[in-house]
């Protein structure tokens, strides 16, 4: 066997080891940033662990969708940003690499703190015709303090930003796996602004045909409004994804995320994130390859329903 064949010996760490970047439509790109951590620092390190661990997906073909993303896809690289500037620096820096990315392609952003979604979130509005879009957000926190212990904005405010600013739309917004302390008005705001919120705890025990009612009710309401997806990784339970700033016990399974990924497929998803892997904390690469294996569902669903819009078209 080729050693080029096996996964530590490949060369060069893009995600599934495609090409650079160049007129793919699909487009993976890094986001090192994790100045507005609250806990334990180390997700800049994440994206280049999560194109490491996607390395082990061999050939890339999925076993629901029967697609690989390998020939529409290319890595464009870390973004350059300045990590010692203040947050809305760095954010302006984000926004502006994001939106030259989303100009030519469908994206998904590899964190990273996830303080970095507000910025990508601006990116995508503006990109998708200016109108509030849906948003799906996996995470164990709700991320919508006003403020950030005393600072008015971090990883733990940007969702609270986002309905602030108009670049989502309450209705159309769906926060998955919520369950770290927390006082009401920040932890059911989403819901309290006419969103919707499935708790940790309301799934517990729900996998395959039982998340059917929650796959039906996500899609009823978003329909095919322009969505983004963004999923920090500590939705997952620690058990699952040690690797990350701020574990929170009692989080989903990996089946789980993966079941809701491909059943959500088709909605009108316009880019993705994964954020908070922070590779210091990780035990036998968990982490990493739960986010790697996330990214790699998410994108194959995209091109599954690429393939089937073309073979109607034609």
């Amino acid at each position: 066997m080729n050693p080029a064949h096996f996964a530590y010996a490949s060369n060069g760490n893009r995600f599934l080891a495609c090409p650079v970047l160049d007129a793919q439509p699909f487009a993976v790109a890094g986001v090192p940033f994790d100045g507005a951590v609250t806990n334990r620092p180390g997700a800049r390190f994440g994206p280049q662990e999560i194109r490491r661990a996607s390395l082990m997906l061999c050939d890339g073909i999925h076993p629901h969708f029967n697609v690989s993303p390998l020939g529409l896809l290319g890595d464009a690289g870390d973004m350059l940003l300045s990590n010692a500037s203040p947050l809305a620096t760095v954010r302006a820096q984000i926004q502006t690499q994001a939106a030259q990315l989303m100009a030519r392609q469908h994206c998904v952003f590899l964190g990273g703190d996830h303080s970095v979604t507000l910025a990508l979130l601006r990116a995508a509005k503006a990109r998708n015709g200016g109108e509030p879009l849906a948003l799906i957000h996996f995470d164990a926190h709700c991320d919508t303090w006003p403020d950030h212990f005393g600072e008015p904005s971090g990883h733990g405010t940007w969702t609270f930003e986002a309905l602030q600013e108009g670049l989502v739309s309450p209705a159309h917004s769906v926060q998955i796996g919520l369950r770290s302390s927390g006082e009401r008005s920040a932890r059911e705001y989403v819901q309290d602004q006419g969103g919707l919120i499935y708790t940790a705890r309301q799934l517990r025990g729900r996998d395959g045909d039982a998340l059917q009612p929650v796959i039906d009710a996500i899609q009823a309401r978003l329909g095919q409004r322009p969505c983004y997806l963004t999923l920090d990784i500590d939705c997952l339970d620690p058990a699952f994804a040690p690797g990350t700033g701020t574990p929170e016990p009692g989080g989903m399974t990996s089946s789980q995320v993966l079941t809701l990924l491909e059943e959500l497929s088709p909605l009108n998803f316009v880019a993705m994130d994964c954020v908070e892997v922070a590779p210091a904390y990780d035990h036998a690469e968990l982490t990493s390859n739960a986010a790697a294996t996330f990214v790699w569902t998410y994108l194959c669903g995209q091109v599954a329903k690429r393939a089937s819009a073309g073979a109607q078209i034609s």
